[in-house]
Parts: C-alpha cells; structure tokens; sequence
C-alpha cells in the first residue's frame, strides 16, 4: 500500500475525507430540516442509502462520498427551484417539469448552464480518483460468500430504506401532516420523499365498455351551442377562501348579507357549490373548475394535481375554448410558477399565465381590485375585433390566517362585530367580513367594467374552499338544510351572470365544482365537445352532484367513457 506521508496510506486518506464530506453532507441536508424527527428521518434515509452503496461498491469511502453527494445533490436542486421557480421539489419534476420546461427555465437563467456543465465535468474524475485510492472490502473468503453477503447487506440496506419510507413506519408522523404543510414549509427533503407515498395516483372505478356505451353514447357526437353570430367574454374569478357568512348561525347582523352572493338581475344561476377540499388546497379546486374532474377521484395523489394530473389532461375548459377560438389567459397573485401552476394551466389550455411579477404587483399582497385592475389590463392588451377572450383570475385577499392582526386594526364596525363567539372565533369572522366588505366592493367594479358594456360577456365566480380558522370554524353552527350538513365544511358558493340573455341554467340545491365547467359553457351558448356533452348529462343525471350521485353505477360508467373512450385523461 503506498504512503503518502508517514503513518497515512491513501486508503486512510480517502476514509477520512470521505467521512468528513460525508459530515458536511450531513450538516448541508439532515440537520437542515426544522423538525428533530424529520433530521432523524433524513439521516436514516443518507444511512441506508449508503449501505445499500457499501454492498454495492464494497468501497466504504465511495459509498459515504456518493450517498452522502446524492443527497447533497438534491438539497441543492430543491433551493434552485425553490428560489428560482418559487415551489418546492417533487418527485414528479424528475418526470413533468424535465420533459416540459426544464431547458425553458435554463434559457430565463443562463448561469444555470455552467453550473449544469460543472456538474457533469468536475465529478466524475473526482469520483474516479477516489475509486482508483479506496479501500476494496473483501467481504469474506471464497467469491460465492462474498457475494451471498454483499446481495444480503444490501437488501437489508433497501428493506431498512423502505420501512423508514412507510407511512406506517417508525416516521409515521412525518407523514401525518397537511398537505398544505408539505407544500409549503421548509422541510424540504423531508417534504420530497413523503410526497413518494402521497403522489400515488390511480383511476377509479370503471364500468364495461358495453356498459358504458349504452349509457353515454347518445353524448358520442356533441352537442349544439346557442345561434349566435359570435362568442361571449367569459371572465371566470376565483374567489379564495370565500364563502356565504349568512349561512352561520351566528353571523346575524346586517355586514353579513352581502352582495357578492345575492342573485341580480343579470344574474343567471347561483347557489351553494360543493368542493373537494377544506383550510386550503386551492390547487385542487383550480383543477376541477378548469378540467371537470374532481381531484379525489384519482386517490391520495389527486392532491397535487398540478404536478401528477395536469401533464396528463387531454380536455379541459380552456382547451375546448381554445379550439373555439378564444384566447385563454390566467391572472395569478403569486408567482406563475407557484405550486407548478405554469406548467399546470399550459397542460388545462392557456395561452398564458400571468404571475404577480408580470402583472407590477406584489405577490401575496394584492387585494381583490388589484387583482381585477391588473386583468383588465391584461384584457385591452390581448383583446382583438371577433376574436372572444377567456380570463382566469385567482384572488388572495381572504387568504389566512385571519387572526394575524389584532381585532383594534380592524375597520369599524368590524371591531367586535358578532357576539356569541370565543374571542379567537370572533376574531376570525369579523376580520373575514372586513375583508369581504372589499372583495364585494371590488367585484361591483368588476361587474360594471365587464357587464355594462355591449360586449357579450359571461361573469362567474366562486369560492375555492372554506378558511379554517384556525380550525375552529369547523365547530360553529349553521342554517343548512339537513341533507348539507354532512358536506358543512366542503360548502362555498357560485355566481353566473352575463349581459345577454340567454336559456335558463337549472338550479340545483347543491352543485359539484366539477360541473362548474359545464355550467359556465351553457350560460355562453357554446357548442360541447363529447367530453363536456357527457359532464352536462351527468350534472343532468345526478342533479348537481358528483360523487354523491344517486342513481347506482352510472359514475362508473361515465368514468369508463371519458376515461376509455374520450381519453380525457392519459
């Protein structure tokens, strides 16, 4: 063994490096995670995997330098996108954002190119080097031994992988988090490898095909929109965190019956609107209002729907109207890549989506007539002579906490406004009624900006989910009708007007947001596709509902259809 200096040999040489890179490794990725178990859980996952790597390797310093590196590697990756793309690492990117906008990005932030190029330059000769210098462990005597224990070593290694990466596992509670939690706090490492066991997607039930022909193929062909010599304006709001206060038993005061859910004489369908999320997840509501598809439908994974379902719609709102002719445009209060939304609403049909930093505003801040200003802004860029114009705008003004701020900052007569509440509780509700005081104002500008007008326009908006409060809304008492109260907390609203007249939309006592889509093409007159006729005779069928849909197997029917035969999704 050759010396390179008394009593070191390049093999102790390379173990001690490999141990002290190994270290920084550690200290760079593990101990960065802001909970003592998730550092627990990170460091067990660099442990295995390097065990996995020693009985693979049958090198000690390669396996240290290369389990460790892999995870500094990621780390590293997960501060890029997070700093440049403003959303955190999944393991979906390995997949979507690699095929769709991986050298897009790298075309916005030229340095990335010589970092990438260092990467695959330096390291290898490295790694060699080290190869070439480290020790080979001899792993018993005879070569059948050796490789008995090194395929046993590393199973072991990988079992131990798997049991850390369980949900059920000795790190159960890392699992057990919201998934807002997951998306948005900072344990990022953590974060990647839970969302393994999380972006598990599948289809639901499907009924046969003969099944579903016999129950949908009367949709095969379409259906017919409104003579009309041309399309209207569809301005389509989501409204965060926005639902009806009077529906509360003690929201009883007058500031409680606001406009921005009283039907007018423009006003063409309205009611309560059934989502599939609660305190956040405004994603997924984004997903079922432009795609039609409720995101629980496709298991646990449907969760992070932006990432694991949108690269795989292949009908969607915006794209029907795009093939109609319209342009379809996004308004985002956030940075355009939050939560993946650029790549997401490029695979829903938009032509463009723009972020807080295109629009001149500060992200997260904005208020409701920020949010409208900056889209009509938008709209006189992008507006031409014949051609109809199709705005998605998401607002933030509701967004919690609402007890950030104490009850005196509050505007008067929002200080102490309900009674019959805990001081928390009272809080929260009178700081969202001031809130919606401004969101109502803002929304009456909107409407006069788009409906007082002779071009056809069509205005829906509608709220994304309920606030938590903190968690204690969920305990205050409403004015629902007995069949609601199951749903209390998956219940917000909707909103359909335009400025032409037009059929009557129906009523329902609840309406499933997947029909949203559906709903607003019909206030338009616009011709359906197969796909969007189906979603109308389901709505139809089940009146207005969803999931709950009454009448036995036909939701497994429609699902064999749009899925086997429409390929809505692949």
């Amino acid at each position: 063994m050759r010396r390179i200096w008394s009593g070191f040999t390049r093999a102790r040489l390379v173990a001690l490096c490999a141990l002290a890179f190994f270290a920084l490794c550690v200290a760079a990725t593990a101990l960065r995670e802001p909970q003592p178990l998730q550092r627990g859980f990170i460091l067990a996952l660099m442990l295995c995997a390097s065990g996995v790597l020693l009985f693979a390797f049958a090198r000690p310093g390669m396996a240290l330098i290369v389990g460790g590196g892999l995870f500094l590697l990621l780390k590293f990756v997960s501060v890029l996108k997070l700093r440049y793309l403003d959303s955190s690492l999944m393991p979906a990117d390995f997949v979507y954002y690699a095929r769709t906008s991986l050298f897009d990005t790298l075309r916005h932030y030229p340095h990335l190119y010589a970092l990438g190029i260092a990467l695959f330059l330096v390291p290898p000769p490295l790694l060699w080097l080290f190869w070439h210098w480290d020790r080979r462990l001899p792993f018993g005597r005879g070569a059948q031994a050796a490789f008995a224990l090194r395929v046993g070593g590393a199973a072991v290694s990988v079992l131990a992988f798997w049991a850390c990466m369980l949900p059920s596992g000795p790190f159960a509670a890392v699992h057990a988090r919201s998934v807002w939690e997951k998306l948005s706090d900072d344990a990022q490492l953590t974060n990647f490898f839970v969302n393994f066991d999380d972006a598990d997607v599948h289809l639901p039930a499907l009924a046969s095909d003969a099944e579903a022909e016999r129950q949908w193929a009367a949709t095969a062909l379409g259906a017919p929109g409104a003579p009309r010599s041309s399309y209207p304006d569809i301005v389509q709001v989501l409204e965060e965190s926005t639902f009806d206060p009077a529906n509360y038993t003690d929201c009883n005061v007058p500031q409680c019956r606001v406009s921005l859910f009283r039907a007018g004489a423009r006003t063409r369908a309205h009611g309560v609107l059934r989502v599939h999320t609660f305190g956040g997840g405004t994603w997924v509501s984004e997903f079922a209002a432009l795609t039609g598809m409720p995101q629980d439908i496709f298991g646990p994974g449907g969760m992070y729907a932006p990432y694991v379902l949108a690269p795989h719609v292949r009908d969607a709102l915006a794209q029907q109207l795009r093939r109609l002719g319209y342009v379809t445009i996004g308004i985002y209060p956030t940075s355009a890549g939050f939560i993946n939304g650029r790549n997401a609403y490029q695979a829903y049909g938009f032509d463009h989506l723009y972020g807080a930093g295109e629009l001149g505003l500060a992200e997260w801040e904005e208020s409701d007539a920020q949010m409208f200003a900056a889209a009509r802004r938008i709209y006189d860029k992008v507006k031409k002579p014949g051609q109809p114009v199709f705005l998605m705008i998401l607002t933030l003004n509701q967004h919690g906490p609402h007890d950030d701020d104490p009850m005196s900052s509050l505007p008067p007569p929002y200080r102490g406004l309900l009674h019959g509440l805990t001081s928390a509780a009272a809080l929260n509700f009178d700081t969202y009624l001031a809130r919606l005081r401004d969101s109502a104002a803002a929304m009456r500008t909107l409407e006069h900006v788009f409906l007082d007008r002779a071009q056809p326009t069509v205005l829906v908006h509608f709220g994304d989910h309920q606030p938590s409060f903190g968690g204690l809304i969920r305990g205050l008492p409403r004015r629902l009708p007995a069949a609601l109260q199951p749903e209390r907390d998956f219940l917000t609203y909707y909103m359909i007007k335009s400025n032409v007249a037009g059929a009557p939309l129906p009523s329902y006592p609840v309406l499933d947001i997947a029909f949203l889509p559906s709903m607003v093409m019909q206030a338009a007159g616009l011709p359906e596709d197969p796909y969007f006729a189906a979603e109308t005779a389901l709505r139809r069928r089940c009146n207005g509902l969803y999931d709950d849909c009454a009448i036995p197997g036909l939701l497994a029917s429609y699902h064999a259809w749009i899925f086997d035969r429409l390929h809505v999704y692949q």
